[in-house]
Protein backbone atom coordinates (compact mmCIF):
# COMPACT_ATOMS: atom_id res chain seq x y z
CA UNK A 1 0.00 0.00 0.00
CA UNK A 2 1.38 3.60 -0.95
CA UNK A 3 1.82 5.82 1.30
CA UNK A 4 -0.56 9.02 0.67
CA UNK A 5 1.22 12.11 -0.09
CA UNK A 6 0.94 14.97 2.25
CA UNK A 7 -0.79 18.30 0.46
CA UNK A 8 1.38 21.62 -0.26
CA UNK A 9 0.18 24.61 1.27
CA UNK A 10 -1.38 25.92 -1.67
CA UNK A 11 -3.38 22.60 -2.60
CA UNK A 12 -4.53 22.96 1.42
CA UNK A 13 -5.91 26.36 0.65
CA UNK A 14 -7.19 25.27 -2.44
CA UNK A 15 -9.12 22.79 -0.70
CA UNK A 16 -10.52 24.67 2.17
CA UNK A 17 -11.73 27.44 -0.46
CA UNK A 18 -13.87 24.37 -2.36
CA UNK A 19 -14.81 22.96 1.29
CA UNK A 20 -16.21 26.45 1.84
CA UNK A 21 -17.57 27.05 -0.80
CA UNK A 22 -15.75 30.24 -1.86
CA UNK A 23 -15.25 29.13 -5.44
CA UNK A 24 -17.61 26.27 -7.00
CA UNK A 25 -13.88 25.38 -9.33
CA UNK A 26 -10.86 26.73 -9.79
CA UNK A 27 -9.08 28.88 -12.07
CA UNK A 28 -5.50 28.91 -12.19
CA UNK A 29 -2.77 30.75 -14.98
CA UNK A 30 0.48 30.15 -16.10
CA UNK A 31 1.65 33.55 -17.39
CA UNK A 32 4.97 33.90 -19.33
CA UNK A 33 6.82 37.25 -20.43
CA UNK A 34 7.65 36.56 -24.33
CA UNK A 35 11.03 37.34 -23.56
CA UNK A 36 13.24 34.64 -24.25
CA UNK A 37 12.59 30.79 -23.74
CA UNK A 38 11.02 29.02 -20.46
CA UNK A 39 13.81 27.25 -18.44
CA UNK A 40 13.28 24.47 -15.34
CA UNK A 41 12.21 27.21 -13.32
CA UNK A 42 8.82 27.31 -15.67
CA UNK A 43 8.58 24.02 -15.90
CA UNK A 44 8.14 23.77 -11.93
CA UNK A 45 5.46 26.46 -12.28
CA UNK A 46 3.60 24.74 -15.18
CA UNK A 47 3.47 21.79 -13.57
CA UNK A 48 1.97 23.31 -10.09
CA UNK A 49 -0.48 25.68 -12.29
CA UNK A 50 -1.73 22.87 -14.49
CA UNK A 51 -1.55 20.30 -12.21
CA UNK A 52 -3.92 21.80 -9.99
CA UNK A 53 -6.50 22.67 -12.71
CA UNK A 54 -5.94 18.62 -13.69
CA UNK A 55 -6.32 17.69 -9.44
CA UNK A 56 -9.56 20.06 -8.77
CA UNK A 57 -11.07 19.76 -11.56
CA UNK A 58 -10.47 23.05 -12.89
CA UNK A 59 -9.18 24.71 -15.60
CA UNK A 60 -5.49 26.66 -16.35
CA UNK A 61 -5.14 29.62 -18.77
CA UNK A 62 -2.34 30.68 -20.68
CA UNK A 63 -1.97 34.36 -20.61
CA UNK A 64 1.35 36.11 -22.15
CA UNK A 65 2.62 39.17 -20.45
CA UNK A 66 3.38 40.96 -23.49
CA UNK A 67 3.52 44.71 -22.27
CA UNK A 68 6.64 44.91 -23.17
CA UNK A 69 7.05 45.76 -27.29
CA UNK A 70 10.81 46.23 -27.31
CA UNK A 71 11.54 42.43 -25.92
CA UNK A 72 8.84 40.21 -27.34
CA UNK A 73 8.54 38.28 -30.28
CA UNK A 74 6.24 35.61 -31.41
CA UNK A 75 9.03 33.48 -31.83
CA UNK A 76 9.45 33.11 -27.69
CA UNK A 77 5.55 32.51 -27.87
CA UNK A 78 5.51 29.69 -30.30
CA UNK A 79 8.14 28.24 -28.31
CA UNK A 80 6.51 28.81 -24.99
CA UNK A 81 3.57 26.71 -26.32
CA UNK A 82 5.44 24.13 -27.49
CA UNK A 83 7.30 23.85 -24.52
CA UNK A 84 4.02 23.40 -22.47
CA UNK A 85 2.16 20.88 -25.03
CA UNK A 86 5.69 19.03 -24.72
CA UNK A 87 5.66 18.71 -21.21
CA UNK A 88 2.30 17.19 -21.33
CA UNK A 89 -0.58 20.27 -20.53
CA UNK A 90 -2.73 21.79 -22.44
CA UNK A 91 -4.42 25.40 -21.63
CA UNK A 92 -8.25 26.29 -21.58
CA UNK A 93 -7.64 29.76 -23.04
CA UNK A 94 -5.14 31.44 -24.30
CA UNK A 95 -4.93 35.28 -23.32
CA UNK A 96 -2.70 37.54 -24.15
CA UNK A 97 -2.63 40.46 -21.42
CA UNK A 98 -2.56 42.75 -24.67
CA UNK A 99 -6.22 41.41 -25.49
CA UNK A 100 -7.06 43.60 -22.48
CA UNK A 101 -5.05 47.36 -23.23
CA UNK A 102 -8.48 48.58 -24.16
CA UNK A 103 -9.88 47.35 -20.73
CA UNK A 104 -6.55 48.28 -19.13
CA UNK A 105 -6.79 52.14 -19.77
CA UNK A 106 -10.01 52.46 -19.15
CA UNK A 107 -9.34 50.85 -15.10
CA UNK A 108 -6.52 53.96 -15.66
CA UNK A 109 -8.95 56.50 -16.87
CA UNK A 110 -11.18 55.22 -13.68
CA UNK A 111 -8.50 55.38 -11.19
CA UNK A 112 -7.42 59.31 -12.25
CA UNK A 113 -11.66 60.00 -11.36
CA UNK A 114 -11.42 58.65 -8.07
CA UNK A 115 -8.19 60.89 -7.31
CA UNK A 116 -6.41 57.80 -7.30
CA UNK A 117 -3.82 58.02 -10.01
CA UNK A 118 -1.56 61.14 -12.00
CA UNK A 119 0.76 61.64 -14.43
CA UNK A 120 4.15 62.79 -13.54
CA UNK A 121 6.76 64.38 -15.71
CA UNK A 122 9.58 64.07 -13.73
CA UNK A 123 12.40 61.81 -14.84
CA UNK A 124 13.44 58.74 -13.61
CA UNK A 125 16.14 59.59 -11.76
CA UNK A 126 13.89 62.47 -9.99
CA UNK A 127 11.62 59.54 -8.85
CA UNK A 128 14.22 57.70 -7.47
CA UNK A 129 15.35 60.62 -5.44
CA UNK A 130 12.04 61.32 -4.17
CA UNK A 131 11.00 58.06 -3.45
CA UNK A 132 13.09 57.58 -0.11
CA UNK A 133 14.52 54.44 1.60
CA UNK A 134 13.17 51.02 4.00
CA UNK A 135 13.82 54.04 6.99
CA UNK A 136 13.45 57.13 5.61
CA UNK A 137 9.96 58.32 4.06
CA UNK A 138 9.56 59.38 0.23
CA UNK A 139 8.28 63.35 -0.88
CA UNK A 140 5.56 64.59 -2.79
CA UNK A 141 6.53 65.80 -5.98
CA UNK A 142 5.57 68.92 -7.53
CA UNK A 143 3.21 66.90 -10.03
CA UNK A 144 1.39 64.62 -7.10
CA UNK A 145 -1.25 68.04 -6.85
CA UNK A 146 -2.55 67.86 -10.46
CA UNK A 147 -6.30 68.23 -10.68
CA UNK A 148 -8.17 65.02 -11.83
CA UNK A 149 -9.12 67.01 -15.03
CA UNK A 150 -5.89 67.90 -15.80
CA UNK A 151 -4.43 64.63 -15.32
CA UNK A 152 -7.33 62.83 -17.69
CA UNK A 153 -6.20 65.36 -20.15
CA UNK A 154 -2.56 64.86 -20.27
CA UNK A 155 -3.18 60.67 -19.78
CA UNK A 156 -5.33 60.95 -23.09
CA UNK A 157 -2.32 62.80 -24.49
CA UNK A 158 -0.15 60.34 -23.53
CA UNK A 159 -2.14 58.05 -25.13
CA UNK A 160 -2.58 59.89 -27.92
CA UNK A 161 1.02 59.95 -29.03
CA UNK A 162 1.66 63.61 -28.10
CA UNK A 163 4.91 63.39 -25.95
CA UNK A 164 8.19 61.06 -26.36
CA UNK A 165 9.56 57.96 -24.53
CA UNK A 166 10.29 58.58 -20.75
CA UNK A 167 8.68 62.44 -20.98
CA UNK A 168 5.43 61.22 -18.82
CA UNK A 169 4.61 57.83 -16.65
CA UNK A 170 1.07 57.80 -14.94
CA UNK A 171 1.54 56.94 -11.32
CA UNK A 172 -1.19 55.55 -8.50
CA UNK A 173 -1.34 58.28 -5.64
CA UNK A 174 -0.92 56.27 -2.54
CA UNK A 175 1.56 56.83 0.10
CA UNK A 176 4.99 58.47 -0.19
CA UNK A 177 5.53 57.60 3.49
CA UNK A 178 4.52 54.08 3.07
CA UNK A 179 6.21 51.16 4.55
CA UNK A 180 6.21 48.95 1.50
CA UNK A 181 8.45 51.09 -1.04
CA UNK A 182 6.19 49.24 -3.62
CA UNK A 183 3.32 51.43 -2.64
CA UNK A 184 4.97 54.93 -3.11
CA UNK A 185 2.87 55.88 -6.24
CA UNK A 186 4.15 53.09 -8.28
CA UNK A 187 4.44 53.85 -12.22
CA UNK A 188 1.19 52.34 -13.78
CA UNK A 189 2.07 53.11 -17.26
CA UNK A 190 5.08 54.28 -19.01
CA UNK A 191 5.46 55.69 -23.11
CA UNK A 192 7.22 53.43 -25.03
CA UNK A 193 7.10 53.79 -29.14
CA UNK A 194 7.42 50.50 -30.37
CA UNK A 195 5.92 48.16 -32.78
CA UNK A 196 3.88 45.12 -30.36
CA UNK A 197 3.83 41.93 -31.94
CA UNK A 198 0.38 41.66 -31.44
CA UNK A 199 -1.11 45.56 -31.37
CA UNK A 200 1.14 46.92 -33.76
CA UNK A 201 1.27 50.91 -33.25
CA UNK A 202 -2.20 51.07 -32.05
CA UNK A 203 -0.56 51.90 -28.35
CA UNK A 204 2.52 53.99 -27.53
CA UNK A 205 1.97 54.05 -23.80
CA UNK A 206 1.98 50.57 -22.46
CA UNK A 207 1.23 49.49 -18.39
CA UNK A 208 3.65 48.28 -16.18
CA UNK A 209 3.68 44.17 -14.94
CA UNK A 210 2.31 45.27 -11.75
CA UNK A 211 -0.65 47.28 -13.37
CA UNK A 212 -1.29 44.42 -15.85
CA UNK A 213 -1.05 41.21 -14.00
CA UNK A 214 -3.68 41.20 -11.66
CA UNK A 215 -6.08 43.29 -13.27
CA UNK A 216 -5.38 40.33 -16.13
CA UNK A 217 -6.13 37.58 -13.52
CA UNK A 218 -9.48 39.91 -12.50
CA UNK A 219 -10.64 40.28 -16.33
CA UNK A 220 -10.27 36.12 -16.52
CA UNK A 221 -11.35 35.65 -12.75
CA UNK A 222 -8.18 33.63 -12.14
CA UNK A 223 -9.35 32.49 -8.39
CA UNK A 224 -5.27 31.10 -7.32
CA UNK A 225 -2.94 33.45 -8.99
CA UNK A 226 0.19 31.80 -8.30
CA UNK A 227 3.62 33.44 -7.81
CA UNK A 228 7.05 33.09 -6.88
CA UNK A 229 8.76 34.98 -3.79
CA UNK A 230 9.91 37.94 -5.02
CA UNK A 231 6.64 39.08 -5.34
CA UNK A 232 5.42 39.21 -2.07
CA UNK A 233 6.01 43.13 -1.82
CA UNK A 234 3.80 43.35 -4.80
CA UNK A 235 0.69 41.52 -2.86
CA UNK A 236 -0.12 44.53 -1.12
CA UNK A 237 -0.14 46.58 -4.75
CA UNK A 238 -1.90 43.93 -6.28
CA UNK A 239 -4.85 43.74 -3.75
CA UNK A 240 -5.20 47.46 -3.41
CA UNK A 241 -5.81 47.88 -7.36
CA UNK A 242 -8.41 45.19 -7.31
CA UNK A 243 -9.98 46.76 -4.34
CA UNK A 244 -9.77 50.72 -5.51
CA UNK A 245 -10.97 49.18 -9.52
CA UNK A 246 -13.72 46.84 -7.46
CA UNK A 247 -12.95 44.41 -9.87
CA UNK A 248 -13.05 40.57 -9.26
CA UNK A 249 -10.84 39.47 -6.30
CA UNK A 250 -8.43 37.39 -7.64
CA UNK A 251 -5.93 36.34 -5.32
CA UNK A 252 -1.82 36.39 -5.19
CA UNK A 253 0.15 33.17 -3.56
CA UNK A 254 3.77 32.77 -3.43
CA UNK A 255 6.33 29.75 -3.36
CA UNK A 256 9.84 29.25 -3.37
CA UNK A 257 11.17 29.10 -7.52
CA UNK A 258 13.54 26.65 -8.60
CA UNK A 259 17.09 27.54 -7.99
CA UNK A 260 19.00 24.48 -9.03
CA UNK A 261 23.00 23.32 -8.73
CA UNK A 262 25.41 23.95 -11.83
CA UNK A 263 23.55 26.58 -14.35
CA UNK A 264 22.11 29.91 -13.59
CA UNK A 265 18.14 30.67 -14.16
CA UNK A 266 18.28 34.02 -14.60
CA UNK A 267 16.89 34.32 -18.42
CA UNK A 268 19.09 38.02 -18.42
CA UNK A 269 22.42 35.87 -18.09
CA UNK A 270 21.05 32.82 -20.56
CA UNK A 271 21.10 35.63 -22.73
CA UNK A 272 24.80 36.31 -21.99
CA UNK A 273 25.56 33.05 -22.50
CA UNK A 274 23.76 33.08 -25.76
CA UNK A 275 25.00 36.24 -27.62
CA UNK A 276 28.53 35.73 -26.01
CA UNK A 277 28.97 32.41 -28.19
CA UNK A 278 29.30 30.60 -24.79
CA UNK A 279 26.62 28.08 -26.25
CA UNK A 280 25.11 27.50 -29.78
CA UNK A 281 21.97 28.64 -28.90
CA UNK A 282 18.84 28.53 -26.17
CA UNK A 283 18.39 25.51 -26.78
CA UNK A 284 22.32 24.03 -27.02
CA UNK A 285 22.09 20.84 -24.36
CA UNK A 286 23.85 22.30 -21.80
CA UNK A 287 21.43 25.53 -21.27
CA UNK A 288 18.75 24.85 -18.06
CA UNK A 289 15.37 25.90 -20.66
CA UNK A 290 13.26 23.54 -21.48
CA UNK A 291 13.75 22.93 -25.17
CA UNK A 292 17.22 22.35 -24.03
CA UNK A 293 16.43 19.77 -21.87
CA UNK A 294 14.30 18.20 -24.64
CA UNK A 295 16.93 18.57 -27.48
CA UNK A 296 19.66 16.52 -24.90
CA UNK A 297 17.01 13.70 -24.39
CA UNK A 298 15.43 14.51 -21.31
CA UNK A 299 11.52 13.07 -20.95
CA UNK A 300 8.48 15.36 -20.09
CA UNK A 301 7.56 12.49 -17.61
CA UNK A 302 11.45 13.08 -15.96
CA UNK A 303 10.90 16.25 -15.67
CA UNK A 304 7.08 16.57 -14.44
CA UNK A 305 8.15 13.39 -11.35
CA UNK A 306 11.44 15.82 -10.99
CA UNK A 307 8.90 18.77 -10.30
CA UNK A 308 6.59 16.57 -8.25
CA UNK A 309 9.11 15.33 -6.09
CA UNK A 310 10.97 19.04 -4.98
CA UNK A 311 7.22 19.91 -3.87
CA UNK A 312 6.56 23.54 -3.17
CA UNK A 313 7.23 25.28 -0.63
CA UNK A 314 7.85 28.70 0.64
CA UNK A 315 10.89 29.07 1.89
CA UNK A 316 13.88 29.00 -1.34
CA UNK A 317 16.93 26.41 -1.27
CA UNK A 318 18.92 24.67 -4.26
CA UNK A 319 18.00 21.62 -5.61
CA UNK A 320 20.47 19.39 -7.11
CA UNK A 321 20.76 18.86 -10.60
CA UNK A 322 21.55 15.46 -9.76
CA UNK A 323 18.40 14.60 -8.80
CA UNK A 324 16.73 15.37 -11.82
CA UNK A 325 19.23 13.25 -13.43
CA UNK A 326 18.17 10.52 -11.01
CA UNK A 327 14.55 11.40 -12.03
CA UNK A 328 15.22 10.70 -15.51
CA UNK A 329 17.36 7.72 -15.47
CA UNK A 330 14.47 6.13 -13.36
CA UNK A 331 12.52 6.88 -16.08
CA UNK A 332 15.09 5.88 -19.14
CA UNK A 333 15.82 2.94 -17.54
CA UNK A 334 12.15 1.52 -18.01
CA UNK A 335 11.70 3.16 -21.95
CA UNK A 336 14.57 3.41 -23.63
CA UNK A 337 16.12 1.26 -25.92
CA UNK A 338 18.88 -0.52 -25.79
CA UNK A 339 21.52 -0.70 -28.73
CA UNK A 340 25.49 -0.91 -29.14
CA UNK A 341 27.47 1.95 -30.36
CA UNK A 342 31.43 1.99 -30.08
CA UNK A 343 32.70 5.57 -29.22
CA UNK A 344 36.12 4.95 -29.01
CA UNK A 345 36.94 1.82 -31.41
CA UNK A 346 39.82 -0.58 -31.94
CA UNK A 347 39.36 -3.41 -34.13
CA UNK A 348 38.60 -7.07 -33.39
CA UNK A 349 39.87 -9.73 -35.17
CA UNK A 350 38.19 -12.79 -35.56
CA UNK A 351 40.90 -15.39 -36.64
CA UNK A 352 39.01 -18.56 -36.38
CA UNK A 353 35.87 -17.13 -38.13
CA UNK A 354 35.05 -17.73 -41.99
CA UNK A 355 35.81 -15.14 -44.04
CA UNK A 356 32.68 -13.56 -45.76
CA UNK A 357 30.37 -15.03 -43.44
CA UNK A 358 27.72 -13.06 -41.58
CA UNK A 359 25.04 -14.03 -39.00
CA UNK A 360 22.01 -12.28 -37.86
CA UNK A 361 21.86 -12.90 -34.43
CA UNK A 362 18.94 -12.05 -31.78
CA UNK A 363 19.24 -9.26 -28.93
CA UNK A 364 16.99 -8.16 -26.78
CA UNK A 365 16.24 -4.58 -26.65
CA UNK A 366 15.41 -3.62 -23.51
CA UNK A 367 14.83 -5.25 -20.06
CA UNK A 368 11.43 -5.79 -20.07
CA UNK A 369 10.43 -8.55 -22.75
CA UNK A 370 7.56 -6.48 -24.14
CA UNK A 371 10.28 -4.47 -25.69
CA UNK A 372 10.92 -7.23 -28.28
CA UNK A 373 14.32 -7.89 -29.90
CA UNK A 374 16.37 -7.18 -33.07
CA UNK A 375 18.47 -8.57 -35.29
CA UNK A 376 21.98 -7.49 -35.28
CA UNK A 377 24.83 -8.29 -37.59
CA UNK A 378 28.22 -10.04 -36.79
CA UNK A 379 31.43 -10.91 -39.17
CA UNK A 380 34.69 -11.54 -38.67
CA UNK A 381 35.89 -7.66 -37.68
CA UNK A 382 34.17 -5.91 -35.38
CA UNK A 383 35.09 -2.71 -33.69
CA UNK A 384 35.15 -2.46 -29.82
CA UNK A 385 35.69 -0.17 -27.08
CA UNK A 386 39.32 0.73 -26.45
CA UNK A 387 38.95 0.76 -22.65
CA UNK A 388 37.94 -3.21 -23.07
CA UNK A 389 41.50 -4.40 -23.52
CA UNK A 390 44.31 -4.16 -21.47
CA UNK A 391 47.48 -5.00 -22.60
CA UNK A 392 48.56 -5.63 -18.38
CA UNK A 393 45.58 -6.46 -16.95
CA UNK A 394 44.84 -4.97 -13.52
CA UNK A 395 43.21 -7.10 -10.94
CA UNK A 396 39.83 -8.08 -10.87
CA UNK A 397 40.14 -7.65 -14.99
CA UNK A 398 37.53 -9.25 -16.49
CA UNK A 399 37.35 -7.96 -19.89
CA UNK A 400 39.72 -8.45 -22.74
CA UNK A 401 43.73 -8.98 -22.45
CA UNK A 402 46.12 -11.34 -23.61
CA UNK A 403 45.20 -15.17 -22.84
CA UNK A 404 41.58 -13.91 -20.95
CA UNK A 405 38.11 -14.57 -22.42
CA UNK A 406 35.14 -12.36 -22.69
CA UNK A 407 31.59 -12.95 -23.96
CA UNK A 408 30.13 -10.67 -27.22
CA UNK A 409 27.15 -9.15 -26.34
CA UNK A 410 24.60 -11.27 -27.94
CA UNK A 411 27.38 -13.51 -29.75
CA UNK A 412 30.34 -15.64 -28.56
CA UNK A 413 32.89 -15.90 -26.08
CA UNK A 414 35.98 -14.82 -27.71
CA UNK A 415 39.63 -15.44 -26.47
CA UNK A 416 42.35 -12.61 -27.02
CA UNK A 417 45.61 -14.30 -28.90
CA UNK A 418 47.91 -11.40 -29.82
CA UNK A 419 47.80 -7.71 -30.67
CA UNK A 420 49.18 -5.11 -33.19
CA UNK A 421 50.91 -1.88 -32.33
CA UNK A 422 51.57 0.63 -34.35
CA UNK A 423 54.68 2.86 -34.53
CA UNK A 424 53.52 4.85 -31.77
CA UNK A 425 52.54 2.11 -29.27
CA UNK A 426 48.58 2.49 -29.99
CA UNK A 427 46.80 -0.86 -30.41
CA UNK A 428 45.28 -0.65 -33.62
CA UNK A 429 44.37 -4.54 -33.82
CA UNK A 430 42.92 -7.46 -31.43
CA UNK A 431 43.24 -11.18 -32.78
CA UNK A 432 41.02 -13.05 -31.33
CA UNK A 433 39.72 -16.77 -31.57
CA UNK A 434 36.16 -17.92 -30.93
CA UNK A 435 34.16 -20.69 -29.43
CA UNK A 436 31.51 -21.75 -31.68
CA UNK A 437 29.78 -23.54 -28.87
CA UNK A 438 29.13 -20.78 -26.85
CA UNK A 439 27.01 -18.49 -28.96
CA UNK A 440 24.54 -16.98 -27.29
CA UNK A 441 20.65 -18.66 -26.67
CA UNK A 442 23.01 -21.97 -27.55
CA UNK A 443 25.83 -22.04 -25.25
CA UNK A 444 26.41 -25.25 -23.84
CA UNK A 445 27.87 -24.40 -20.61
CA UNK A 446 31.55 -25.90 -21.58
CA UNK A 447 33.64 -22.42 -21.21
CA UNK A 448 32.57 -19.94 -18.24
CA UNK A 449 33.21 -15.71 -18.64
CA UNK A 450 32.58 -13.43 -15.96
CA UNK A 451 32.87 -10.24 -18.29
CA UNK A 452 30.82 -9.02 -21.32
CA UNK A 453 31.20 -6.29 -24.00
CA UNK A 454 29.97 -4.72 -26.42
CA UNK A 455 30.58 -4.55 -30.45
CA UNK A 456 29.19 -3.50 -33.36
CA UNK A 457 30.38 -5.43 -36.92
CA UNK A 458 33.14 -3.11 -38.90
CA UNK A 459 31.58 -4.09 -42.20
CA UNK A 460 28.12 -2.76 -41.24
CA UNK A 461 28.88 -0.26 -38.69
CA UNK A 462 27.48 3.18 -39.73
CA UNK A 463 29.78 6.20 -38.83
CA UNK A 464 28.13 8.88 -36.12
CA UNK A 465 29.39 12.14 -34.29
CA UNK A 466 28.55 11.97 -30.72
CA UNK A 467 28.61 14.73 -28.74
CA UNK A 468 29.31 14.13 -24.79
CA UNK A 469 27.80 17.07 -22.95
CA UNK A 470 28.48 17.46 -18.82
CA UNK A 471 27.71 20.64 -16.76
CA UNK A 472 27.88 24.50 -17.92
CA UNK A 473 29.69 25.45 -14.86
CA UNK A 474 32.29 23.95 -12.37
CA UNK A 475 30.66 25.69 -9.12
CA UNK A 476 27.62 24.56 -7.65
CA UNK A 477 26.61 28.27 -7.60
CA UNK A 478 27.79 30.35 -10.44
CA UNK A 479 26.65 33.34 -9.03
CA UNK A 480 28.74 32.73 -6.10
CA UNK A 481 31.97 33.40 -7.93
CA UNK A 482 34.40 36.22 -6.56
CA UNK A 483 34.29 37.92 -10.44
CA UNK A 484 32.25 37.00 -13.32
CA UNK A 485 29.68 34.12 -12.83
CA UNK A 486 31.25 33.71 -16.82
CA UNK A 487 34.28 32.63 -15.26
CA UNK A 488 33.01 29.44 -13.65
CA UNK A 489 32.02 27.83 -17.11
CA UNK A 490 33.33 24.41 -17.67
CA UNK A 491 36.03 23.90 -19.87
CA UNK A 492 35.30 20.43 -20.81
CA UNK A 493 31.17 20.63 -21.11
CA UNK A 494 31.22 19.24 -24.19
CA UNK A 495 33.42 16.82 -25.73
CA UNK A 496 32.92 16.15 -29.64
CA UNK A 497 33.73 11.91 -31.11
CA UNK A 498 33.97 12.35 -34.88
CA UNK A 499 34.15 8.95 -35.73
CA UNK A 500 32.14 6.66 -33.49
CA UNK A 501 30.55 3.42 -34.72
CA UNK A 502 27.15 2.58 -34.56
CA UNK A 503 24.82 -0.63 -35.04
CA UNK A 504 23.17 -0.58 -38.58
CA UNK A 505 19.37 -0.48 -36.41
CA UNK A 506 20.07 3.31 -35.40
CA UNK A 507 19.67 4.63 -38.98
CA UNK A 508 16.46 4.71 -38.43
CA UNK A 509 16.35 6.84 -34.68
CA UNK A 510 14.04 9.91 -34.40
CA UNK A 511 14.56 12.77 -32.80
CA UNK A 512 12.18 11.87 -30.19
CA UNK A 513 13.62 8.35 -29.68
CA UNK A 514 16.11 7.42 -26.97
CA UNK A 515 18.43 4.85 -26.19
CA UNK A 516 20.75 3.72 -24.11
CA UNK A 517 24.07 3.12 -25.47
CA UNK A 518 24.96 -0.39 -23.24
CA UNK A 519 27.47 0.62 -20.93
CA UNK A 520 28.00 4.10 -22.23
CA UNK A 521 24.97 6.02 -21.13
CA UNK A 522 21.47 7.61 -22.69
CA UNK A 523 21.45 9.02 -26.18
CA UNK A 524 19.65 10.92 -28.59
CA UNK A 525 19.43 11.80 -31.99
CA UNK A 526 20.05 15.80 -32.39
CA UNK A 527 18.36 17.80 -34.43
CA UNK A 528 22.06 18.46 -36.62
CA UNK A 529 21.18 15.49 -37.80
CA UNK A 530 21.59 14.40 -42.14
CA UNK A 531 21.08 11.76 -44.20
CA UNK A 532 24.87 11.71 -44.68
CA UNK A 533 26.15 12.66 -41.07
CA UNK A 534 23.78 11.49 -37.53
CA UNK A 535 24.21 13.05 -34.43
CA UNK A 536 23.77 11.99 -31.42
CA UNK A 537 23.49 13.76 -27.76
CA UNK A 538 24.49 11.89 -24.71
CA UNK A 539 21.82 12.31 -22.43
CA UNK A 540 22.49 11.50 -18.76
CA UNK A 541 25.69 8.59 -17.93
CA UNK A 542 24.57 5.54 -16.47
CA UNK A 543 25.45 6.62 -12.99
CA UNK A 544 26.08 9.83 -11.38
CA UNK A 545 30.17 10.44 -12.30
CA UNK A 546 29.94 14.01 -9.87
CA UNK A 547 28.77 12.64 -7.29
CA UNK A 548 31.49 9.85 -7.05
CA UNK A 549 34.13 13.00 -7.73
CA UNK A 550 32.53 14.73 -5.19
CA UNK A 551 33.36 12.22 -2.44
CA UNK A 552 37.02 12.20 -2.76
CA UNK A 553 37.52 15.86 -2.37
Amino acid sequence: MSEEKSLNFIEEIIEEDLKNGKYKSILTRFPPEPNGYLHIGHAKSICLNFGLGIKYGGKTNLRFDDTNPVTEDTEYVDSIKDDIRWLGFEWANEFYASDYFDTLYEYAVKLIGKGLAYVDDSSSDEIAALKGTPTEPGKDNRYRSRTIEENLQLFADMKAGKYQDGEKVLRAKIDMAHPNMLMRDPILYRIKHAHHHRTGDKWCIYPMYDFAHGQSDSIENITHSICTLEFIPHRELYDWLIEKLEIFPSHQYEFARLNMTYTVMSKRRLLQLVNEGHVTGWDDPRMPTISAFRRKGYTAAAIRDFCDRIGIAKRENFIDLSLLEFCLREDLNKTARRVMAVLDPVKLIIDNYEDGKVEELTTENGPDESMGTRIVPFSKELWIEREDFMEVPAKKWFRLAPGAMVRLKSAYIVQCDSFVKDGNGNITEIHCSYFPQTKSGMDDGSISVKGTIHWVSAAHAAEAEVRLYDRLFTMENPMDAEGDFKDTINPNSLEVIHNAYIEPSLLNAKLDDRYQFIRKGYFCLDKDSTENKLVFNRTVTLKDAWAKEAKKN
